[in-house]
């Protein structure tokens, strides 16, 4: 039995520390797509063993649209596809042959398709065994967002699919007569949505439990906006820039930049904020609860569109043709602070920032986000340059949307690439991906995160995504590349740069 520790999990109370990044769809299994079985107790007792005090992982959430955890069909519901079937087979729900083994032939790699296809298949047998009245209380307790996300699903597969704006409208409008018939006539297809449901959050719990035993918290992600298509949008109407007919006006996304010469059309509807301000951002509020119920800590992507953001007219060819809007700023950030979770709040203020917006993340009293690969212009001074960081932020090396440091390395210009090894001291008998972590550690940010792909050294082809493309978040770690020696080593430059815990006196 692990003694369980004090630990920190408020933003402004983040003391020097270090965590990776890997999103529990990377973990390995036998089943195609990581989870919240063995493989992730597994990554706690690797994090522990190298000294590291935070987990940062990617939404939760449904995946949608190109496989992306952040276009889910629901800001609050957990990913199925994360519900470890081992445990479910330990509890009597499934046998082996139920589980089978046609799960993808490249461990590398998630197959989302063959996911798709038979995931839902053997969940499905797991709920024909179940006991649905050991999940009363449970639904009871989540029915504030339950009742419409089971509803959502069900109507999803009784409508083949179809976007909601397609259904008969009556339950489109969401008539409280469509509601209620719909609600009895597909009654077992909600109770599989709610018993998925039950496995995630018991599953996800325990996993939690067994981290903060382990003195490692979760730092979560929630995506700015929502798609069009999702239960958010169907059950909120209002609080979306939407037409009578219930078509966007607006779409987001940026303006040309980094990563896209025509900028990035997102698609999502953008928030009417003054509904939102009405109801006193109550959905909001709801959502960040959600989330805090789930992780200790949680980054708002998109952070500067709080202040201002990037609306494009529905129907364009791509987002340089938009315009800024004005965004709820503090109001919005006052409104989390009331609900006691201001301090648990990390800003993903990367991108075009204008005085604007570097006022409100210095009102709001968030950590920023800092970005080393980005710092490496000769002659230049940049930002994401060590040396101007400041202790209140996270810095990394690269985040999700960044090639790994080793591919950027290899990739950047032969200037840049000189520049880092001059400012960074970088030399092969130290190994060039350390030397990079030693530099980002000894940095005065208050937490480093480091993508699990530059721990390990990889290349370009490891990279979990590219933002503006299709086809990625499917990268997987091998079981033998969590070894030992490579913990032990991120432990010795996390207890030299003064951020491993320190254990308590007795």
């Amino acid at each position: 039995m692990h003694k369980k520790i004090s630990i920190e999990t408020k933003g402004k109370s983040m003391k020097r520390a270090s965590g990776l990044l890997l999103h529990i769809t990377s973990l390995p299994s036998p089943y195609g797509v990581g989870t919240m079985g063995k493989a992730a107790y597994d990554f706690v007792d690797y994090l522990h063993r190298a000294r590291q005090r935070y987990w940062q992982i990617l939404p939760l959430t449904p995946t949608g649209y190109g496989d992306s955890p952040y276009q889910s069909a629901s800001t609050f519901a957990g990913n199925p596809y994360l519900v470890d079937l081992d445990m479910l087979k330990e509890q009597g729900l499934l046998t082996q042959e139920d589980i089978g083994t046609d799960w993808g032939s490249d461990p590398r790699k998630v197959d989302f398709g063959l996911l798709y296809r038979r995931r839902r298949q053997v969940l499905e047998k797991a709920f024909a065994r179940f006991d649905r009245a050991k999940m009363a209380e449970y639904v009871e307790k989540n029915g504030w967002y339950l009742r419409d996300w089971t509803l959502f699903c069900a109507l999803k597969d009784h409508f083949a699919g179809k976007c909601w704006v397609d259904w008969p409208e009556d339950i489109r409008d969401r008539q409280p007569e469509a509601v209620a018939r719909y609600s009895e006539q597909l009654r077992d297809l909600i109770d599989y949505h709610a018993f998925v449901q039950y496995c995630f959050d018991t599953q996800w719990q325990a996993l939690r439990a067994y981290a903060h035993e382990q003195g490692v918290c979760f730092i979560g992600d929630i995506p700015i906006y929502v798609p069009y298509d999702s239960v958010d949008v169907w059950s909120h109407r209002n609080l979306f820039q939407l037409t009578e007919a219930g078509i966007p006006k607006l779409i987001a996304g940026v303006p040309p930049d980094y990563f896209s010469a025509t900028g990035q059309l997102w698609g999502n509807p953008v928030y009417d904020w003054d509904a939102n301000e009405r109801e006193n951002f109550a959905w909001w509020r709801s959502r960040l609860k959600g989330a805090a119920s789930r992780c200790d800590v949680i980054r708002i992507d998109h952070f500067r569109g709080l202040e201002s953001f990037w609306g494009v007219a529905y129907g364009a060819a791509d987002a340089r043709v938009g315009e800024w809007y004005p965004g709820p700023g503090m109001k919005l950030i006052r409104a989390f602070q009331e609900e006691g979770m201001g301090d648990s709040i990390i800003a993903e203020d990367l991108g075009f920032l204008t005085p604007e917006v570097k006022k409100l993340l210095n009102d709001s009293g968030c950590p920023g986000m800092r970005v080393m690969q980005f710092g490496f212009e000769p002659l230049g001074d940049s930002r994401e340059l060590p040396h101007n960081y400041v202790k209140n932020c996270i810095a990394y090396l690269g985040t999700h949307d960044n090639d790994t440091i080793m591919g950027w390395f290899h990739n950047a210009d032969p200037e840049s690439a000189a520049f880092a090894v001059d400012y960074l001291g970088l030399n092969q008998q130290e190994g060039f991906p350390f030397g990079f972590i030693r530099g980002l550690m000894t940095s005065v940010a208050d937490l480093v995160v480091i993508q699990l792909q530059d721990v390990l050294g990889l290349g370009t082809e490891h990279r979990m995504n590219l933002p503006a493309t299709t086809g990625w978040w499917g990268w997987r770690a091998l079981t033998t590349e969590f070894d030992p020696a490579t913990a032990d080593r991120l432990a010795y430059y996390t207890r030299m740069t003064g951020r491993a815990p320190v254990p308590k006196k007795k």
